[in-house]
């Protein structure tokens, strides 16, 4: 159910973001009047799951979920409909338009996905507000992995500051160092403050780990929970814990005799214990039990925990006229993370490249229940994503004809039609080879 939850989502997602960015080229076109022959939402191969015609354009929606277009008259575009070329050129034809008419109509689905995602931005804020977690109410400080251990930070740290700027949000931590790059963190140590150095192998070592299958790089710091307010809620399909008599609901309170405060210091126990006989104290209701049995060679009980004590977040509210501005601010913000990440493909010593994910992961970025919310803050995230790739400067996207025509206009002279088909073709087969890659990655990261 959860994945048919993602999938939904992710159409829903793709379908608005596609009708808009293609209404963007429509509506440049229809403004310096240029004929629009096709209107498709998804793509029809061979046959489309219905069309009818209106005027001068056939609109229709296609069978293949990976995008839409429009075919505007005398353009050479994915259509490759190089017939229509070799005919003189007409006045309504996208050949015939100035050069920066023709520049505004292939800018139009670009423009129109970031004014999208600034609005969905502002009404989000305006409907919901902002949710985020106050680095001072994680007060027990952090759980680390190995990572984070190996430069310095500790269980129970307090991280105070990144490059001497104040973390506010916590969960914007990993997120800011994989992106910002900052060369300290500072840290709260049993009420001191310590600046640790990050080592410069820190980006490159936590885009690996988030390649990884099923695994987040931002779980490799957590808030820290008390083993007071963890309790068991469910078991692995096979649990050592269940078949020596835990049930949901146990608190468990020692583990022979040894009391541990946080749950990390519950895991430590554990490990120590590997395949060794133990014994549980366990408080069911109101009664004390006690529990022998052998804990398995990997120090697992076999349980998902879930801990009573609630993280205190915080949430802004913003007014209409608040909203406008915050919702500008966070699409920005927004366009230059996803900007940064974009270089992090380009930087040979992270391998970024690895992480890059498809239709697999882009549908588990939504969750498996349905919250508008956390939908329409999805959808305005991938419209960024969308419009900064489709300006990237390779043919068969709109950056590529972008790129073309700044050089139209820069050199007032026009590349050949053949030289146009021709890089059409070449970057079409270089999306394809995208396409799978990114793809063959997913299913490597979910096998392996």
């Amino acid at each position: 159910m959860d994945i048919l939850v993602k999938v939904l989502q992710l159409i829903l997602s793709l379908s608005i973001l596609v009708l808009f960015h293609e209404s963007g080229h429509f509506l440049f076109a229809k403004l310096f009047k240029t004929r629009v022959e096709k209107f498709y939402m998804f793509f029809n191969p061979w046959f489309s799951l219905f069309k009818f015609k209106k005027g001068e354009t056939e609109y229709g929606i296609g069978w293949l979920p990976l995008g839409g277009y429009v075919k505007i008259a005398g353009m050479i575009d994915e259509s490759m409909d190089t017939e229509q070329m070799k005919n003189p050129p007409q006045p309504w034809e996208f050949r015939a338009k100035p050069a920066w008419q023709r520049l505004l109509i292939m800018l139009g689905g670009v423009m129109v996905n970031v004014v999208l995602a600034f609005v969905i931005f502002i009404l989000v804020l305006y409907a919901w507000g902002e949710t985020y977690l106050p680095a001072d109410n994680v007060k027990y400080g952090v759980t680390s992995e190995l990572i984070f251990k190996d430069m310095g930070i500790r269980n129970g740290d307090k991280i105070v500051a990144l490059d001497g700027q104040r973390v506010n949000d916590f969960f914007n931590i990993v997120p800011d160092i994989l992106l910002n790059d900052p060369k300290s963190i500072e840290v709260e140590r049993e009420g001191k403050r310590i600046i640790l150095p990050v080592p410069e192998s820190l980006v490159a070592e936590l885009v690996r780990i988030s390649s990884v299958k099923n695994f987040r790089a931002a779980s490799l710091l957590a808030p820290r929970q008390l083993m007071d307010s963890t309790v068991v809620k469910e078991f692995a399909e096979y649990s050592a814990a269940y078949d020596a008599g835990v049930r949901a609901g146990d608190r468990i309170l020692t583990i022979n005799g040894i009391h541990s405060r946080f749950y990390d210091e519950f895991t430590g126990v554990l490990d120590s214990l590997k395949g060794k006989n133990i014994e549980l104290a366990l408080l069911r209701g109101k009664d004390t039990l006690q529990i022998p049995m052998e804990l398995g060679y990997d120090g697992k009980l076999g349980i998902y925990f879930a801990n009573t004590d609630r993280l205190e977040f915080a949430v802004r509210k913003y007014s209409l006229g608040a909203a406008i501005p915050a919702g500008i601010k966070k699409g920005v913000a927004t366009l230059k993370s996803y900007v940064k990440q974009l270089k992090l493909l380009f930087t040979p010593q992270v391998k970024a490249y690895k992480s890059v994910g498809g239709v697999m992961s882009m549908g588990n970025i939504f969750p498996g229940v349905w919250d508008w919310q956390v939908f329409w803050e999805l959808t305005a995230f991938i419209s960024i994503m969308l419009a900064v790739v489709n300006i990237l400067p390779i043919p068969a996207l709109d950056g590529g004809h972008v790129l073309f025509l700044l050089y139209e206009v820069i050199t007032r002279r026009k590349p050949g039609e053949k030289f146009l088909e021709y890089a059409q073709v070449i970057g079409m087969i270089f999306l394809i080879a995208l396409f799978i890659l990114v793809n063959v990655n997913d299913v490597v990261r979910f096998f392996g």
